[in-house]
């Protein structure tokens, strides 16, 4: 029996994979014993969780970033599925030397990620869709496979964490990738214009939206499965069965608010546990906690803030102190 360590990356500081370690440096050196095993929930740090549990092997391959400059991006391989991350192609943090206009990026590169997986046998390609520069509806990436060939036969399964209409896709992210209100409803129209265009109306159907729409263009282009990025890692990585040995669970993320309970990685575990396994405590290290948590503070046998290795190691070694206080 173990602490069963299950963080998502705390973004744009540490890795789930170094979240996971530190915490359990600290579970180890107060006498207990640990599992590691780093999770997301189709975002940041996807790509990591499920080339881990799947074995890939990394290939580096040379694509268009948004705004068609070279960059080179990684995708895994395992056997006949592929793992994609769009934000290492069509991200919104990419290397870029000129303007990042929110209107013209595109999906290309995903595609060409996408294609050259084909190429090499892949006959399914998990995509990871967070974190893209892009609001184009995925028809960059739909030029570029088609460029290459098509898919061949080969399966898309998009991963999200967003239930997103595609034509809500503008108005909901647009912000976040630089557009102003003008150029929000830019976005806005063109997406609805190519709602009349593509081969299956996407608009009536939750997590099209996911990257400015790039899951609604893959839905309607290829049949691409969409699904929720945090159940399909929890089962990658075999959760449940761990779940069945754990004396407690440990879930992490950089913020924990409101937010948090609507879907996301944490949520999700919450559910898991409920379900399969109620006595286990389940404790939190986060990076900050919100104002708007309320009840939710109730699933929690424990919360504990730890921005730093350091107090993640302490939160570690305060688990392991709960866990041989006598039952009250």
């Amino acid at each position: 029996m173990s602490v069963l360590i299950v963080p998502d990356s705390f973004k744009g500081t540490f890795s789930a994979a170094e979240v996971a370690g530190h915490i359990a440096a600290g579970v180890r050196r107060a006498g207990g014993t640990a599992l590691e095993l780093p999770v997301a929930d189709g975002g940041e740090g996807t790509f990591n969780a499920l080339c881990a549990a799947l074995g890939a092997v990394p290939v580096r391959v040379r694509v268009r970033n948004p705004w068609g400059e070279p960059v080179t991006a990684t995708l895994g391989l395992a056997g006949s599925t592929a793992v994609v991350e769009l934000a290492q192609a069509s991200g919104l943090h990419v290397p870029h030397s000129g303007d990042r206009d929110p209107f013209a990026a595109d999906t290309y590169g995903t595609g060409q990620l996408i294609a050259e997986a084909v190429a090499r046998g892949a006959r399914q390609i998990l995509v990871a869709a967070g974190g893209s520069a892009t609001t184009d509806g995925g028809t960059g990436a739909v030029r570029a496979i088609e460029e290459s060939g098509g898919l061949r036969g080969a399966e898309i399964t998009v991963l999200s964490d967003v239930t997103t209409l595609f034509l809500d896709a503008a108005r909901i992210f647009g912000p976040q990738k630089g557009a102003d209100p003008a150029t929000v409803e830019l976005l806005a129209e063109r997406l609805r214009q190519q709602v009349s265009s593509f081969p299956r109306d996407p608009s009536g159907t939750p997590g099209t939206g996911a990257a400015g729409g790039f899951s609604g263009g893959m839905w309607s282009h290829y049949g691409a499965k969409l699904v929720s990025g945090a159940e399909f890692v929890l089962d990658a990585v075999d959760f449940d069965r761990h779940l069945a040995r754990a004396t407690a669970v440990v879930v992490g993320e950089g913020r924990l608010d409101g937010q948090t309970m609507g879907g996301k990685i944490i949520s999700v575990i919450l559910q898991r546990v409920a379900a399969r396994a109620p006595r286990v405590p389940v404790f939190a290290v986060v990076g900050s906690l919100g104002e708007d948590l309320g009840a939710a503070r109730d699933f929690f046998a424990d919360l504990m803030v730890a921005s730093a290795p350091a107090d993640m190691d302490r939160a570690g070694v305060q688990v392991q102190a709960a866990l041989r206080q006598p039952a009250s």
